[in-house]
């Protein structure tokens, strides 16, 4: 069973509480709905050393809420659902203030938008999109906590503030790296391996990467690959730092099993052609399909282990 995440939820639609309700039911999230400002407030009061994210509906009313939470320098990682309309009216805003020059420049495509375009009332790492995303609420709720714990310090959240009000700025920083250091560690101990899925980063990964960079990979990825083959039967005490090092490459790279086996084959089938050339018998080859099923064994446990069943 995986541990829990605590989320809190103010929201104006009942058929959007129930809808929320079903996405996030199972034994992953433990939700608490509100539908009153203040019940959140005094929740958030009394429970923000537990709670994991806010989900909160945009209205006229959460601008208060909002700036009662940076006051108190309350910060937690936050999905705000906007109206359709009130997105493609920000949006429309955004385009009005364009100059001729800029206005002819190809849009930005949808990702873009949510990240650029959306004004982030509560701190800068606050996910906000259209409510008509919330079948997405699972991976939303990840990026804010990714977000979240990417957060600087220095620069998280519209002051409100005097510039020369040091003792606030301070305590509001003090406040971020405590519930940073707070929700670290509370994946860590809660999630176990979970907690490794938020530090992949999507730009890192295999079949994002650029085509010369891609190869450069591959290339180390085959040479640690390599390293492990020349020493799996030699009883070297490195060879299991060497499949976890591996196998971490690999994982947040978000390579595949069937990448992993075309790697092991190239390289036998090298072994094999050098073999011959000397005149030996590639017949001993055969005993390292152990190490393509031995590293295999441990890729897929890191995957089963750290990536949420919800994906």
């Amino acid at each position: 069973m995986y541990p829990q995440l605590s989320i809190s939820t103010l929201l104006n639609s009942g058929d959007l509480a129930q809808s929320l309700t079903a996405l996030l039911s199972g034994d992953r999230y433990r939700v608490t709905q509100f539908s009153s400002e203040n019940e959140l407030f005094d929740f958030i009061e009394l429970e923000k050393q537990q709670i994991d994210c806010l989900i909160l509906q945009a209205s006229s009313n959460l601008n208060s809420l909002v700036e009662q939470l940076q006051r108190r320098a309350i910060l937690l990682p936050a999905v705000v659902l906007k109206s359709e309309t009130a997105t493609r009216s920000h949006e429309s805003e955004q385009l009005e203030t364009l100059n001729p020059t800029e206005s002819i420049l190809p849009a930005p495509n949808t990702a873009q938008i949510h990240q650029t375009s959306l004004s982030c009332t509560y701190h800068i790492a606050t996910v906000e999109v259209s409510i008509t995303e919330v079948d997405r609420m699972v991976q939303l709720i990840h990026q804010a906590i990714v977000q979240f714990l990417k957060l600087s310090p220095t620069h998280h959240t519209p002051s409100l503030q005097p510039a020369s009000d040091l003792v606030a700025e301070l305590t509001s920083q003090n406040s971020l790296m405590l519930q940073q250091r707070r929700l670290t560690e509370k994946l860590k101990e809660r999630l176990g391996y979970l907690s490794v899925y938020y530090k992949r980063e999507h730009k890192n990964f295999l079949r994002y990467l650029p085509p010369d960079e891609k190869q450069k990979f591959l290339k180390k990825l085959k040479s640690n690959y390599s390293n492990i083959v020349l020493i799996y039967f030699s009883g070297e005490e490195q060879l299991n730092q060497k499949i976890d090092d591996f196998v971490n490459m690999a994982f947040f790279a978000d390579v595949s099993v069937s990448q992993i086996v075309e790697v092991h084959m190239e390289l036998i089938d090298e072994f094999s052609k050098q073999l011959k050339l000397e005149g030996r018998s590639d017949d001993i080859l055969l005993d390292y399909r152990l190490t393509l099923i031995d590293t295999i064994a441990h890729l897929c446990e890191m995957y089963r282990r750290s990536i949420p069943r919800d994906f």
